[in-house]
């Protein structure tokens, strides 16, 4: 009797960690699809983008001209009322409000 007490414990211990395991891989799968996803989206609803360069980013246009060189494209994100053209010039989009 004491032989059958012992392997049912052993099998609801091994269950119960495979559970867990389960639990924690469902759980790290999700938190590493909720990373990539924000990763991959960052910069979805911004006409721009960051494009690394040295030590360095400039904000590029989606629908920028590749015979214009990174370096002529600005450092700083565009401010509200600014739009990058594909040549890498800022302009405003709106007057200024009052």
């Amino acid at each position: 009797m004491s032989t059958e007490a012992s392997s049912s414990e052993d099998t609801q211990t091994s269950s119960g960690w495979s559970a867990r395991r389960i639990v924690v891989a469902i759980f790290f799968a999700a938190l590493v699809a909720i990373v990539s996803y924000s990763a991959i989206t960052q910069f979805e609803g911004q006409p721009y983008m960051e494009v690394p360069h040295g030590d360095h980013v400039h904000y590029v246009p989606k629908d920028w001209d590749e015979d214009v060189p990174i370096s002529d494209f600005p450092t700083q994100k565009p401010g509200p009322n600014e739009r990058i053209l594909p040549d890498g010039r800022v302009v405003q989009t709106a007057p200024p409000a009052e």
